[in-house]
């Protein structure tokens, strides 16, 4: 797996177009390895820490399903999640630089599970979340969702937060700065209106972001970009650490995928096969806003 990192997505050239030719060669190397539209991809970026109404209310990780509610999805129940330390380790401001997080400095033996794009609004996965309350976060594209927006409502009723991912998905380096801008304020301005809650967090499609789409992020509203150590298949989760496991706070990604994305395989079955390999290894799903503190009013 090719791992981009944020130094070398932000290298620059003589011009902007030699800079955009070699970010379009990175992101294209990266794309054909995997990537938002296959399901996984990878990227990282400096680290540590937006400012926002807090979304919808948070249930922890499965306190109310039953065993017989996970027995349905062919699945053990999740132990609850801790709760979270009133300390919060990732504390955002509401001004200066944005932060990029690929994960949550803990000790519990907690992940994050988070969803991007929208694509596929399969209404058994609507059903599988009520069953099972596990926490997800939503990285939501406004053209891929803008045909049916209340089906992500009804997952931010069950206590999911909905965070930015653009407009159309584009590559960000590729984009000189004001179509960044675009980019990143239409989508909160659409998300906002929509949800009722501005987005306090933005993924960049790909995880693909240079010091332009920082510049964007911090204009627009979001207050932290956040990308990912793992991310999931079909069947089991690709790695971007040489030991190929999970750590305590580590932010997994996955998509709103159905079976002509997944080669046959439903949402619901590839989302199963996620918390399989979590509890295989031990591991429990919290939610992420619930160790991020959002800047003061």
């Amino acid at each position: 797996m090719l791992l981009l990192r944020g130094n070398d997505v932000r290298k620059r050239h003589s011009t902007r177009g030699g800079r955009r030719a070699a970010a379009t060669a990175a992101v294209l190397a990266t794309l054909a390895l995997g990537g938002c539209n296959a399901g996984g991809a990878t990227g990282t970026g400096q680290a540590a820490p937006a400012s926002r109404p807090a979304a919808p209310a948070s249930p922890t990780a499965s306190p109310t399903a039953d065993a017989r509610a996970w027995h349905k999805w062919g699945l053990t129940p999740l132990r609850p999640a801790p709760a979270p330390p009133a300390d919060k380790a990732v504390k955002l401001s509401a001004d200066g630089p944005v932060p990029v997080l690929t994960r949550i400095p803990t000790t519990q033996k907690v992940v994050f599970i988070t969803l991007d794009d929208g694509q596929e609004k399969d209404p058994r996965f609507l059903e599988m979340m009520r069953d099972l309350h596990v926490p997800i976060t939503m990285f939501l594209t406004n053209d891929v969702i803008k045909g049916d927006y209340g089906y992500f409502r009804h997952l931010q009723g069950l206590g999911n937060h909905i965070q930015n991912h653009t407009l159309h998905h584009p590559v960000m380096s590729t984009l000189p700065p004001g179509r960044q801008k675009e980019e990143v304020c239409g989508d909160q301005k659409t998300l906002t209106a929509r949800y009722g809650a501005a987005p306090l967090l933005f993924r960049p499609p790909y995880g693909v972001y240079d010091t332009d789409t920082k510049a964007a992020v911090a204009e627009c509203g979001p207050r932290a970009i956040v990308l990912w150590r793992e991310s999931m298949q079909i069947h089991n989760m690709q790695y971007q650490t040489p030991g190929r496991k999970l750590q305590p706070g580590d932010i997994i990604l996955a998509h709103f995928r159905g079976p002509s994305e997944l080669k046959g395989t439903t949402m619901t079955q590839m989302f199963a096969n996620l918390l399989k390999r979590i509890q295989e290894q031990g591991f429990t799903v919290a939610r992420l806003e619930d160790y991020i503190r959002p800047p003061a009013a």
